[in-house]
């Protein structure tokens, strides 16, 4: 059956990438270029799928400003997937799950279980440390990753393998 959703689902997704960064954020607020090489990582493994990246931005650990966003681009025509890189740890800053989790509709729990089985043959037992989770807000899939580079690499690799059948699902 998902072979069969995936044949059905779209070929190409419009997706948004938001880095969620204090310290970048401030960087970018004094007018300096952060380097955001996780969101680079996001916007370059989508275009290379085939896919197309509508936009990105970068906001601090800050509940109301990552809402504010969320809700802006849960109303977007053009955006079908939205990927949030950074704030998904357990220290008392990361707050991207508290600022996103309560607008679910669904939450797809099973995509936190598959990134951290693919992150413990990577980084051992500290996977479950991440509380990566994605879920569907107004018909789009909103993922929220761990900030660094290689677990960007990882969830962007089951996000782009299941992308398809996940809107068709949703849709």
């Amino acid at each position: 059956m998902p072979h069969e959703h995936r044949k059905h689902g779209p070929k190409t997704a419009r997706f948004y990438i938001v880095t969620v960064s204090t310290s970048r954020y401030r960087e970018k607020a004094e007018g300096k270029s952060p380097a955001d090489e996780s969101g680079d990582v996001a916007v370059s493994m989508a275009a290379e799928a085939g896919h197309i990246v509508v936009g990105r931005d970068l906001l601090p650990d800050d509940v109301y400003m990552i809402r504010r966003k969320v809700l802006e681009l849960a109303a977007r025509e053009d955006v079908d997937v939205v990927v949030f890189t950074g704030g998904t740890g357990i220290t008392k800053t990361d707050v991207t799950i508290e600022a996103v989790r309560p607008l679910f509709e669904k939450e797809i729990e099973g995509f936190g279980d598959v990134f951290r089985y693919y992150s413990i043959q990577e980084v051992g037992t500290a996977a479950f440390l991440t509380r990566a989770t994605a879920g569907v807000i107004n018909g789009k899939a909103f993922f929220l990753l761990p900030g660094s580079p290689n677990s960007v690499r990882t969830g962007m690799r089951i996000i782009l393998q299941e992308i398809s059948h996940v809107l068709y699902l949703i849709r």
